[in-house]
């Protein structure tokens, strides 16, 4: 009586594999490895998002502090001056005196960042200039009236 044995391969035994199974093992643990480090890579490069820290009234004007400097659109639209930050940040609201008289700020969520408004009686002009102090961002904004 005839064993299976692969002396002579005519039997229904199927034949040994004698390649390794150690390569596909090195090359899933390859594949992992560099996605790994390609997220650690891209996750230190990606900037940190501009946030919105705190409005501070001043003399004729607002100061907003950010923690980086964000990307910034800014308009005068039939007398109120409108400016839309590339920011995180949460909704606010105040009030200022520019020549004893009122002018109303209000932060508020839009879907492309933060807008901040100042609008008063009487049409205005805004200028405004950013600059870095001590690791933050603060731009300055400087009210007049038309």
């Amino acid at each position: 009586m005839h064993g299976s044995a692969d002396e002579d391969e005519r039997h229904s035994t199927p034949q040994t594999d004698r390649r390794s199974k150690l390569m596909p093992r090195v090359m899933g643990s390859l594949a992992i490895f560099g996605m790994m480090i390609g997220l650690m890579i891209g996750r230190l490069t990606t900037p940190e998002p501009s946030v919105l820290q705190q409005v501070e009234v001043t003399n004729g004007g607002l100061v907003a502090w950010f923690n980086n400097e964000p990307k910034l659109h800014g308009e005068i639209i039939d007398g109120s001056v409108a400016l839309l930050f590339d920011a995180e940040g949460s909704p606010q609201n105040g009030q200022l005196k520019l020549n004893g008289k009122d002018v109303n700020w209000r932060v508020r969520l839009s879907d492309k960042g933060l807008l901040l408004t100042l609008v008063a009686a009487r049409p205005l002009r805004g200028e405004w200039a950013g600059s870095e102090v001590d690791d933050r961002w603060r731009l300055e904004i400087r009210l007049q009236e038309q």
